[in-house]
């Protein structure tokens, strides 16, 4: 694609984004958190990496789909060169218009995730049509990891999957099923260091509280006097006594 049609396809596209933001009332900012204070509020983006990874597919797809739908329009001409003749504006609009709203779809995408950190939570927004946020909190963060298939190695960026876990009920009440949710972190060029900083939150909120037991000053032994042993008598005497009575 030269610069021009670049230019000319990056103005279209801000007039489509425009329209649709306007529309579908499409938060422009980032979404946010409450922070205690002192604290710190990070909000980032998937890398443009992540917007060359995701048409890297889109163009893979749209060389193998098209290529069918040219091959079957073609083959219209050896059955009849006017039926081919017909089908021509139909197969190209079946060939080509997907591709355009599927190419503005990627941009949207790429435009409207964010990633919003705080040293408690992670929200992740994504969604144009439906707004979809999630919110995770450290604490009941279980594990996180970093994923690099072989194409985003190339595009130089990673995936950081979050799973959160909790436990579902089971007919025996000592039997609890562990169910894992996943929150993903897409196409950022720092995975390891976004990683790190998770993992840094989590260890601060997992010890947070800890060693009060440790810390406690254990109960002091109880001592006996001369006057508690005085007290155990009398009652002994006193229990003797209306034993005998009765």
């Amino acid at each position: 694609m030269s610069e021009r049609a670049g230019q000319a396809t990056a103005w279209v596209y801000r007039g489509i984004w425009s329209v649709l933001v306007e529309w579908f009332v499409v938060p422009r900012e980032a979404p946010t958190l409450p922070v205690r204070e002192p604290g710190e509020l990070c909000a980032f983006r998937p890398a443009e990496g992540f917007l060359r990874y995701l048409k890297f597919w889109f163009w893979l797809a749209l060389l193998a789909i098209d290529a069918v739908i040219i091959a079957a329009w073609i083959a219209t001409f050896f059955i009849d060169w006017w039926i081919g003749l017909a089908l021509a504006a139909p197969a190209l609009a079946i060939a080509f218009v997907p591709d355009i709203i599927a190419y503005v779809a990627i941009h949207l995408r790429y435009d409207t995730t964010w990633y919003v950190m705080t040293e408690r939570s992670l929200r992740i927004r994504r969604g144009i049509w439906v707004l979809n946020e999630l919110t995770i909190t450290f604490e009941n963060v279980q594990n996180v990891r970093v994923e690099q298939g072989p194409v985003q190695r190339h595009f130089g960026i990673a995936d950081v999957t979050i799973e959160t876990a909790g436990a579902g009920g089971s007919a025996d009440p000592h039997h609890r099923t562990k169910i894992t949710n996943q929150a993903v972190i897409e196409g950022v060029a720092d995975a390891a260091s976004v990683r790190d900083r998770i993992l840094q939150q989590l260890r601060k909120s997992k010890t947070a509280g800890l060693g009060d037991e440790d810390d406690r000053t254990p109960p002091a032994r109880a001592t006996w006097t001369r006057a508690h042993l005085e007290l155990l008598r009398e009652i002994r005497d006193a229990a003797l006594a209306l034993r005998k009575t009765g």
